[in-house]
């Protein structure tokens, strides 16, 4: 697989890491025939039709609002926040704007502008921090964990890019703060909370600190030897707490604890990643104790 190459600052000439970022967004939102060109340029595998269905529409869509919305669903307060982004900056949103696809190429098009222009290496920075580093590492290991080939290279590749494209960001402020989404996070897990309102937040990224693809919950199904019943996420895991609520309680929790290090490994050691870490250990301290609770 093509390694990262190393990234110019957003203030310097375009570089061939601009391109390189604009092409794996136009990989996540371009499904084949017009990716194949696309992977090839990137040095990766093609994505067949079908897999790139399964993971970019039906099992890990790649919107920010998923995983920043107080919902964990489509549009909402986590579209309109990237939305406001542009109209900040006098223009109209694009559409789809908190599609990771669209996020990164148009970080690469603020970038293509920067030099020279310092609010256009400004707004490269503010994209990239509050907008795509803000969700982007966590989406990526899960994309890469759906066990198919060509979008785990894809995912790999792309989580080389951005930590390159964090390291080369010249104001260390920008690495360090916590995006607003993350700071107006809603509440996480409670220790009274009702069955309800755990399973709410089990399908939201922002509240549990995991992210729950239908593909990790058939499979912790299978490891519970419960019957798994297709459908909406949070319908299927009803059914597996109904079925054994100790076991599918502590499964979650055990699943909690593994997406802090997930996140740990994916975000580095940076701020948003810590936050990350720390929503999910919780979550796994509460399940573990509702599970105790129900043996």
């Amino acid at each position: 697989m093509t390694a990262a190459r190393e990234p110019g600052r957003p203030g310097e000439p375009a570089s061939a890491a601009s391109e390189l970022v604009r092409v794996l967004g136009a990989i996540a939102l371009s499904p084949p025939p017009a990716c194949d060109v696309l992977c090839d340029a990137a040095g990766l595998p093609r994505v067949s039709g079908a897999d790139h269905t399964a993971a970019f529409v039906l099992l890990a869509p790649p919107y920010a609002a998923i995983h920043l919305g107080a919902e964990g669903k489509l549009g909402g307060e986590g579209r309109d926040r990237v939305e406001g982004f542009w109209r900040a900056l006098g223009q109209q949103p694009p559409r789809d704007a908190d599609h990771l696809g669209v996020l990164l190429m148009s970080y690469a098009g603020l970038r293509d502008l920067a030099p020279g222009l310092p609010a256009a290496a400004r707004a490269a920075e503010t994209l990239f921090c509050e907008h795509i580093w803000s969700f982007a590492p966590g989406y990526l290991s899960a994309a890469g964990a759906l066990g198919i080939g060509p979008v785990s290279a894809w995912a790999e590749l792309t989580l080389d890019v951005l930590r390159a494209e964090l390291g080369a960001l010249p104001s260390p402020p920008g690495r360090a703060a916590l995006p607003l989404a993350l700071r107006e996070a809603p509440a996480p897990l409670a220790a009274t909370a009702s069955f309800d309102e755990v399973l709410d937040a089990a399908v939201t990224p922002a509240c549990s600190g995991m992210i729950l693809t239908q593909r990790e919950l058939a499979a912790g199904a299978a490891a519970l030897g419960a019957g798994y019943r297709r459908g909406e996420r949070r319908y299927a895991l009803r059914a597996m707490i109904e079925q054994d609520k100790a076991a599918a309680l502590g499964w979650l929790a055990d699943y909690a604890a593994a997406w802090a290090a997930r996140h740990a490994a994916a975000y580095g050691g940076t701020e948003t990643g810590q936050w990350w870490s720390r929503r999910a250990r919780h979550s796994s301290g509460v399940l573990a104790t509702m599970a105790g609770e129900a043996r």
